[in-house]
């Protein structure tokens, strides 16, 4: 079992009644929020870290097709597996596109607890 974590919660946010930032002390959730964070970023957003980030939300404005599904399914794989690949292994990534919608699933494996977790994310404009 990993040891227990303390960080921020994603997103930011203030807990009103301690008065302090909210922090994310369950594993499952920190890891999720992570992923949030790399899909969510778009490159050149951060900084310091002028690659990081998918883009997901440019990706909405993308043409409906199975090319666009199979470049966002790789810049996933690819993100994930860089900026999160100590933590997590991406098992499969499932993208589906709508008109001012796009829907994606993400299967993964807590690398520190061997447990496979789904995270179904959509962006919208």
């Amino acid at each position: 079992m990993a040891d227990p974590v303390e960080s921020f919660h994603f997103p930011v946010s203030i807990d009103r009644e301690r008065g302090e930032l909210k922090k994310e002390t369950v594993y499952e959730r920190y890891i999720a929020g992570l992923i949030k964070q790399v899909l969510l970023t778009a490159p050149g957003e951060r900084v310091n870290r002028p690659d990081f980030g998918a883009g997901l939300r440019r990706m909405v404005f993308a043409p409906n097709s199975d090319e666009t599904a199979t470049l966002l399914q790789t810049t996933i794989f690819q993100n994930l597996d860089k900026w999160l690949g100590t933590f997590i292994r991406v098992d499969d990534v499932l993208t589906r596109a709508n008109e001012s919608t796009l829907e994606v699933d993400i299967v993964y494996t807590l690398k520190a607890r061997g447990e496979q977790r789904v995270l179904n994310l959509e962006v919208t404009l």
